[in-house]
């Protein structure tokens, strides 16, 4: 069944599901939906107390999906693969609660810098922008924020040139099914590199740096942002995989 609203550019299926998406040439799962084998947990970023706590967040397996959230109050951080990437379009399945940061990090390194496809899932918050995590917070591009409610968002792009939100505020509750899987993917090569993003197919952002600011290559990694009190809230992620890409080259 579809609905195509008249104040949006999207036609939304209703009751899609993402993972109808997963079968697709070239990718392979970098999670085995069971344990946490080919990641790793690293406490070195600015997101955790390691000085007080040698752990990096809370990181467990449930479900199918990997599932974090702070240890502590305040101390979160990084789960990141074993294996390093360079030219790669990456995509996952997400429910998260609304309420922690969290992000997917590309080109990772251990200390959490890393090209950062935002998962700001929050008042204020955001997903698939664009930020430089670790990188002077440049850049920082998004073209739309949430306000205290999951199924309001405010369009406001930014960059040179801005990035308009292909999915209206009116569609937004239709488009994005919250506390059901949805699923998020980034693409990055070269460097300098290109960096285009999409949630369930849709594209929305697409950013290119112009400096060699990072590494070529890196981990994928998934974040719990430190800070606050967010123990009883959780981020989950499953069904993620990777394509890896020649230089310049797209995956779909």
């Amino acid at each position: 069944m579809k609905t195509c609203l008249r104040t949006t550019l999207l036609c939304v299926t209703l009751g899609f599901s993402a993972s109808a998406q997963t079968n697709e040439t070239g990718f392979v799962p970098i999670f085995d939906g069971q344990t946490l084998t080919g990641w790793h947990v690293s406490a070195k970023t600015g997101h955790s107390h390691a000085s007080k706590n040698e752990s990096g967040g809370r990181w467990v397996v449930e479900d199918g999906a990997i599932v974090g959230s702070q240890d502590i109050p305040a101390n979160g951080g990084l789960v990141i693969t074993d294996q390093m990437f360079s030219d790669f379009e990456v995509k996952l399945e997400m429910k998260n609660d609304f309420g922690p940061d969290s992000g997917l990090f590309l080109r990772s390194t251990e200390d959490g810098k890393a090209w950062q496809a935002m998962i700001d899932y929050h008042g204020g918050g955001n997903l698939m922008g664009i930020y430089g995590e670790g990188l002077g917070g440049k850049p920082h591009v998004r073209n739309f924020s949430f306000t205290d409610k999951v199924t309001v968002i405010d369009p406001k792009p930014t960059g040179e040139p801005p990035t308009p939100l292909p999915v209206l505020p009116e569609a937004w509750p239709y488009f994005w099914r919250h506390s059901q899987w949805n699923e998020l993917r980034a693409r990055i090569i070269s460097n300098p590199p290109h960096i285009t993003t999409w949630i369930n197919g849709v594209k929305i952002m697409e950013w290119q740096e112009t400096e060699v600011r990072h590494p070529n290559a890196g981990g994928i990694a998934l974040q719990v942002h430190g800070g606050g009190d967010y123990t009883k809230q959780f981020v989950r992620y499953r069904n993620i995989q990777v394509k890896e890409l020649k230089s310049g080259e797209k995956a779909h």
